[in-house]
């Protein structure tokens, strides 16, 4: 397959002059150049640029992408990786759009309003009893009352974050890490500087208590929820390791 400038960005919903920047900037490069100036896309460089479309809806700018496409060189596991954050996203949105339905039908129809399935899929609180019960009252709503003050684009780049240290631990133990190497432990350095930019987090402000680190590290492997974040049991289980390894060092 290949196509030209302007099917691309007629089917992207982006625009020509982007396509020319992306390939100003080194991002993306037409797979050829027509003699009358045309630039043309094959199989490859489409690829590509789906993958940069997914990284600019979770919110990177164009530096953190080019960094993030150069490191992951595999682009069938990037993918993978996508797809799944994809998909538990379809799944959040399918429950928030039946949630607005029934809503509709009941302000329609005179029926009730169910406060437990109005906001089904909307609720970022949803391991508030157990955020309480491990660390107390304060650390929620210290954690609560940072996120709801944070704006929608500082929410869009905590959220990207999350998401590209996920990536990166998933396919670091795909790739067989060992969790006591240099990457290993650079990944877990990072994982404890995000648990500590949260205030009400043990630590927060300086590094996370190391008990706070330790059992946060086994819930990963431990609860299922987690462990989907970083590839199932086995990834979950690289995490652990890892964190083990980098609070025996540091914390």
């Amino acid at each position: 397959m290949e196509a030209s400038i302007q099917e691309v960005a007629r089917l992207t919903g982006t625009t020509s002059r982007t396509l020319r920047h992306y390939d100003a900037i080194g991002l993306l490069e037409p797979s050829r150049v027509g003699d009358n100036g045309y630039r043309w896309y094959d199989d490859r460089a489409l690829v590509r640029l789906q993958r940069i479309l997914l990284l600019r809806g979770l919110g990177l700018g164009l530096p953190d992408i080019s960094r993030v496409l150069q490191r992951e060189q595999d682009e069938v596991t990037a993918l993978r990786h996508h797809l799944d954050w994809l998909r538990s996203e379809q799944r959040r949105l399918a429950r928030q759009a039946a949630s607005v339905e029934r809503t509709i039908t009941a302000r329609q129809e005179g029926g009730p309003i169910m406060a437990e399935e109005m906001f089904d899929g909307f609720d970022h609180t949803r391991y508030k009893d157990e955020v309480e019960q491990r660390w107390g009252t304060d650390a929620y709503a210290s954690s609560d009352a940072w996120w709801r003050g944070l704006s929608e684009d500082e929410r869009a780049g905590w959220k990207a974050t999350t998401a590209r240290l996920a990536t990166d631990w998933a396919q670091a133990a795909e790739a067989g890490t060992d969790p006591a190497s240099d990457g290993a432990q650079e990944l877990a350095r990072r994982h404890v500087a995000w648990l500590g930019a949260v205030p009400g987090t043990p630590g927060h402000g300086s590094a996370p208590v190391k008990e706070y680190v330790l059992g946060l590290a086994d819930m990963y492997v431990a609860d299922d929820r987690f462990a989907a974040n970083y590839g199932g049991q086995a990834g979950a289980t690289f995490v652990r390791d890892a964190l083990h390894e980098y609070a025996a060092r540091h914390l």
